[in-house]
C-alpha cells in the first residue's frame, strides 16, 4: 500500500486525498488552518461570503470529477428575472447589452487567437480598439488581473468564451463552497484519509514517503526552498457588501471601461443572507503601485450605477486585497505547460492553481491534484488536454 502525504487542505489538496484513497493509498492531509477548504471556505454567520466571488464552471473536467462522485449537491440556479438584470458599464454609463464590436470576439467563428501575441494587440486587429477594450475588461471576471490586454492572446480567449457562453457555465452551489468542501472532506473521511488541521509543516522531507504539496505557490516555494516556484498572478481588491432589499437592484455589473465585477449573490440564494438584506460580493483587480482605496473607489462608482441608494441600505461590510491569490496567469508566448511543474523530483509533486495543469480558474488545481496523484502513484500521467 502506498503512503502518500498531501500537505494543504483546500480543492486541490482534497482532491489529491481522495484520488489517492480512492486508489488504495493510505492518506494523510496536513492543514494548517483550523478548517479545510482554502480559499473555498465559506464564511460562518449570517452573512455566507466566500473569499471573494466564486462560481463552479460546468465545462470542466472538475465538474465530472464532482458531480461522478455526488460530490456537487444542491445548485442555487439564476431566477430568469434576475438573469434579466446583468448591467454592463461601457463609456459611463450601465447597458444591457455589449458593444457591437466586442460581440465580433464572442462569435463561434472567430479566429483562434495565438499564445505569442498579447491579447489587446490580437483582439484590435479583430475587432478595433473600442471592442477589444470591452473584452479584455470583460474577461477579468474569470482573470482577476488589471490588465487582460497585456496577456497572452489565447489565454484571455479561452477565459472570454468559458464566462459568456450560453447557456452559461457558471453554477453556484447552494450555502457557499464550503458544502461542497464539506462532502469531498466526507468523502475523504470515508475513504480513510487521516486530516491534521492546525497542523503546519515546516518541511517536506520529514514527512516520509510521496509528498503533494497543495498550497499556494509562495507557500511551496517557502515550504521546499525552491526559489524557482514563481509564476505571474493578480492583485484585487474584493469587496462584500449587504443591504437591505431594494427592488431594482441589478444581479452584476461588468465593468468594460476598466476590470470589475459585482455580483448579488443572494439573488440566487437566499440563505446567504438575513431575510429583507442582500448580499453583494465584488472583485476589482489593482496594479502593483495601485493601493485598496483604489479599488474600492472604482467599486463605489459601480454601486453608484446599478444599486440605488446603497450607501443608506448598507448593513454590513469588510473589504480586503487578494495577493497572489487569484491564480496564474500567461503571458504572451507562455501557456499552462510553462508554469512550475508538478513533478518536483525526488517524489515531492506540486498541485495548484499556478503550476503546469490546464483550466479555467478552480479547474488547474483539480488537475494538477490528479496528475500529481498519479504521478505519486508510479503511472503513467493523466493525459491532460487544453480545455
Amino acid at each position: 500500500m502506498h503512503r502518500i502525504t498531501v500537505i494543504g487542505g483546500g480543492l486541490a489538496g482534497l482532491a489529491a486525498a481522495v484520488t489517492a484513497a480512492e486508489a488504495g493509498a493510505k492518506v494523510t492531509v496536513f492543514e494548517a488552518h483550523h478548517t479545510l477548504g482554502g480559499r473555498a471556505r465559506t464564511a460562518e454567520g449570517p452573512y455566507r461570503t466566500n473569499d471573494g466571488p466564486h462560481a463552479l464552471y460546468s465545462g470542466g473536467p472538475h465538474w465530472t470529477w464532482l458531480k461522478q462522485r455526488d460530490l456537487i449537491g444542491p445548485l442555487a440556479p439564476i431566477p430568469p428575472l434576475e438573469a434579466a438584470r446583468l448591467r454592463l458599464r461601457h463609456q459611463g454609463v450601465l447597458r444591457r447589452t455589449p458593444p457591437f464590436a466586442m460581440l465580433k470576439l464572442l462569435r463561434h467563428t472567430a479566429r483562434q487567437a495565438p499564445v505569442d501575441v498579447d491579447f489587446r494587440t490580437w483582439a484590435t486587429g479583430q475587432a478595433g480598439e473600442e471592442g477589444a477594450r470591452a473584452a479584455a475588461n470583460y474577461s477579468a471576471v474569470a482573470l482577476f488581473h488589471h490588465d487582460p490586454g497585456a496577456l497572452s492572446a489565447a489565454f484571455v480567449q479561452e477565459r472570454l468564451r468559458r464566462a459568456t457562453k450560453l447557456p452559461p457555465e457558471a453554477h453556484y452551489p447552494r450555502g457557499g463552497w464550503a458544502n461542497v468542501v464539506d462532502r469531498m472532506a466526507a468523502r475523504a473521511w470515508n475513504l480513510g484519509v487521516r486530516m491534521e488541521t492546525l497542523s503546519r509543516v515546516d518541511t517536506a522531507e520529514t514527512t516520509g514517503g510521496p509528498v503533494i504539496v497543495a498550497t499556494s505557490l509562495d507557500a511551496a516555494r517557502r515550504l521546499l526552498g525552491d526559489d524557482s516556484l514563481t509564476w505571474t498572478g493578480g492583485r484585487t481588491t474584493l469587496l462584500d457588501l449587504a443591504v437591505r432589499t431594494r427592488r431594482g437592484d441589478a444581479f452584476a455589473v461588468s465593468d468594460l471601461d476598466s476590470p470589475g465585477w459585482l455580483e448579488r449573490f443572494s439573488a440566487q440564494d437566499r440563505s446567504l443572507a438575513p431575510a429583507g438584506e442582500q448580499l453583494v460580493q465584488g472583485q476589482i483587480p489593482i496594479a502593483p503601485h495601485e493601493t485598496k482605496a483604489d479599488g474600492i473607489a472604482r467599486a463605489e462608482e459601480l454601486l453608484d450605477l446599478a444599486f440605488d441608494g446603497w450607501r443608506g441600505r448598507v448593513t454590513w461590510r469588510r473589504e480586503a486585497v487578494a495577493n497572489g491569490r487569484t491564480g496564474a496567469v500567461d503571458l504572451p508566448g507562455t501557456s499552462w505547460r510553462d508554469r512550475p511543474a508538478i513533478d518536483r523530483g525526488d517524489g515531492v509533486y506540486l498541485a495548484g492553481d499556478q503550476v503546469a495543469a490546464p483550466g479555467v480558474l478552480s479547474e488547474v488545481s483539480f488537475n494538477s491534484a490528479l496528475t500529481a496523484v498519479s504521478l505519486a502513484l508510479g503511472r503513467q500521467a493523466l493525459d491532460l488536454k487544453e480545455a
